[in-house]
């Protein structure tokens, strides 16, 4: 907990947010609105976390209620590292101001962060922290939202061997950095190596698929229509055994977010494709 306590928005919250952010924060006249958006594993506090792409991510949407579903902090690596950039600092900055202004944001803390699972019931700047949520869609379907970790046995029975994958994984994130920087120097788009290299290895794919079985039994279980989690990076909306199974993906690797209509369809939106879709069309305005 001493490097979280470190966390510069931790320090005076009321002050934190009266500062303007360093990267401003865009007019939100022009944003798209949804009843309902879904974000998780963001690993602030990592280099591989892409937070100047979550950040034009919320600088262009809206919504009535938003859940963070875990690993917002990786409270993992800041003990090890302390790594806090501004840019990290406004991601906070802006889901603390959503919640400043009506919007009603949820906090069901990860694996990484669990550190914050002892404030459970508790609301910290407007933001509720949950162990886990029900959700009811605008058309009548109740999901029940958590980060995933539960169902995870290599988290309940081996905890050394998750720190383990943890140091590799982020060993991998280092190199998705480096190899990411001479791409953005050569112009091209954004591409994740440890997503590309985990869909590759076999072993990896039969446990995503496992992972998404098993939620979706505990989900039928709990007498609810779907589930909604995070925690293993994939980003997936499938039906399993009658039951809805919605993963929001992560802001490391996929860059990606789960939304819910005003009409309750749901949709994932990969964030890469949007801006790549955008900067296509902004050559075409500046010729017209």
């Amino acid at each position: 907990m001493d490097a979280v306590t470190r966390l510069p928005f931790l320090a005076d919250l009321d002050d934190g947010l009266a500062r303007e952010p360093h990267f401003p924060e865009r007019p939100d006249n022009k944003r798209r609105r949804y009843r309902t958006i879904w974000i998780s594993d963001i690993h602030l506090g990592t280099r591989g976390c892409n937070a100047k792409m979550l950040i034009d991510f919320l600088d262009s949407v809206d919504s009535d209620t938003m859940y963070l579903v875990g690993d917002i902090i990786d409270g993992w690596r800041l003990k090890k590292r302390f790594y806090w950039p501004a840019s990290h600092n406004d991601v906070i900055w802006r889901v603390m101001k959503r919640a400043r202004r009506g919007t009603r944001v949820v906090y069901i803390p990860g694996n990484h962060d669990e550190m914050f699972r002892q404030f459970t019931g508790l609301s910290f700047g407007g933001v509720e922290i949950r162990r886990k949520a029900i959700h009811e869609t605008a058309d009548g379907r109740k999901l029940l939202v958590l980060h995933g970790d539960e169902f995870d046995t290599i988290m309940l029975a081996h905890r050394w061997l998750a720190f383990v994958g943890d140091a590799a994984y982020a060993m991998l994130m280092r190199l998705n950095v480096a190899v990411n920087a001479v791409r953005q120097r050569m112009g091209l788009p954004y591409w994740s190596l440890s997503k590309m290299a985990k869909h590759k290895v076999k072993n990896a794919v039969a446990f995503i698929s496992r992972f998404e079985e098993v939620v979706a039994h505990e989900a039928g279980a709990r007498g609810v229509d779907g589930v909604v989690c995070g925690h293993i990076h994939n980003a997936e909306m499938r039906e399993i055994a009658g039951i809805q199974y919605y993963n929001d993906g992560d802001w490391v690797e996929g860059c990606t977010a789960l939304v819910e209509h005003f009409d309750g369809r749901m949709e994932v939106l990969h964030w890469t494709e949007e801006i790549a879709v955008r900067d296509a069309r902004e050559p075409a305005r500046i010729a017209a």
